[in-house]
């Protein structure tokens, strides 16, 4: 499976759990709603922080040249858009699902702004992880190769 595809799946889903349980929570407790939003949006932040970091971190170990790393911008922004276009068509479909209550947002509405929210939201977030994540082991790199190379002092 594309490593896009996954990232897409997965985080389209979380997105989709995450209306639906703010639509619950909406329905039943609506004056927490402004905390309500807060959390969904920094539980979906926070997954996407950390997948780029461990993103970032594979791809340094893997090349440790900067210059001939993974073209890891077009897989976040492909699972983005994948993630923001579907999480927007699901969500339009359960909406119909008596029981959840969605914010009755059009077809339209739903494939085009409300997707283009969820896709900054993933892949702006996922590309401050992958950056991270590479810094994290060029340091890690940094700090361990002078120790390495530091000569053993002679015994007279």
């Amino acid at each position: 499976m594309n490593a896009w595809v996954l990232r897409a799946v997965g985080l389209g889903a979380l997105t989709v759990v995450l209306e639906t349980l703010l639509g619950v929570g909406m329905r039943y407790w609506p004056t927490a709603g402004v905390w309500m939003r807060i959390l969904c949006l920094i539980v979906l932040v926070g997954a996407v922080v950390l997948w780029g970091l461990v993103d970032g971190r594979a791809d340094r170990r893997a090349n440790s040249d900067p210059e001939h790393g993974a073209d890891l911008t077009m897989r976040w922004l492909e699972a983005g858009l994948a993630a923001g276009i579907g999480s927007g068509l699901v969500a339009w479909i359960l909406d119909f699902i008596p029981g959840f209550d969605l914010g009755d947002q059009g077809l339209v509405f739903n494939i085009t702004s409300a997707a283009a929210f969820i896709v900054l939201l993933i892949f702006i977030p996922a590309m401050l992880g992958v950056v991270l994540g590479r810094w994290l082991v060029g340091r890690e790199g940094k700090k361990s190769a002078p120790a390495a190379q530091t000569p053993q002092p002679v015994n007279a």
